[in-house]
């Protein structure tokens, strides 16, 4: 088994020591995805949730895409909302973006994320069978 931890283009760097994504590698391939915000690739931050929800996603697939992999390859999904107003626009917006797929999922209301801009999180990991 190999671990290859990674960033992709088309999605901003992580702002401090982690990776976006680990590529597990031996019977198959699983990949760990870091929590994705609503942060477009040239640093901006959209003030409104679902356009932070949108990006979230749209980050999520871009990292999917650079490891060969898409929506249907998710097995898991955590969703961290601060506020509960954003269930449904989530749940709306990820339906779309998953093309139907109905991986397992978490969701969790939280008091706040690593910067006070941050209204979602989301994180994931995939698999495709070897």
């Amino acid at each position: 088994m190999s671990l290859t931890f990674s960033n992709s283009d088309g999605v901003r760097a992580p702002a401090s020591r982690y990776s976006l994504a680990c590529l597990v590698q031996g019977p198959g391939q699983r990949l760990v995805i870091s929590g994705q915000v609503g942060v477009a690739p040239d640093g901006s931050v959209p003030a409104d949730g679902p356009a932070q929800i949108r990006q979230s996603l749209a980050n999520l697939t871009t990292i999917l895409a650079a490891h060969g992999m898409g929506p249907r390859d998710i097995v898991k999904v955590t969703v961290f909302l601060t506020d509960p107003a954003l269930i449904q626009p989530w749940r709306e917006l990820r339906d779309a973006a998953l093309e139907g797929h109905a991986p397992t999922s978490t969701l969790l209301i939280v008091a706040g994320l690593a910067d006070p801009r941050f209204l979602v999180e989301v994180e994931a990991e995939a698999f495709t069978p070897g």
